[in-house]
């Protein structure tokens, strides 16, 4: 059988803890399902970088059902050329 592993994962190789990583700023979920929508540009732009790429749930914050409505409206946003 295989050894397990016995190296602590939150230490890094140089022995340090990962405690000076600040996390990033989640914004909140005080709407409806409704302000969800492609029209909405300026809602969704909370929700992608500066890159254009769709931050993932785990900054988001957001339910699973809310994270998959708000990637179509982008997808469908893009598609309309009203995001980058």
């Amino acid at each position: 059988m295989p050894r397990k592993n016995t190296v602590d994962k939150t230490k890094r190789k140089n022995g340090r803890q990962n405690d000076y990583h600040t996390p990033r700023t989640r914004p909140r979920v005080d709407y409806a399902l409704d302000l969800i929508d492609y029209k909405n540009v300026d809602f969704l732009r909370q929700f992608v970088t500066d890159q254009g790429r769709i931050l993932p749930r785990k900054y988001t914050g957001l339910p699973a059902l809310y994270q998959r409505r708000l990637t179509r409206e982008v997808k469908r946003a893009r598609q309309a050329l009203l995001m980058k």
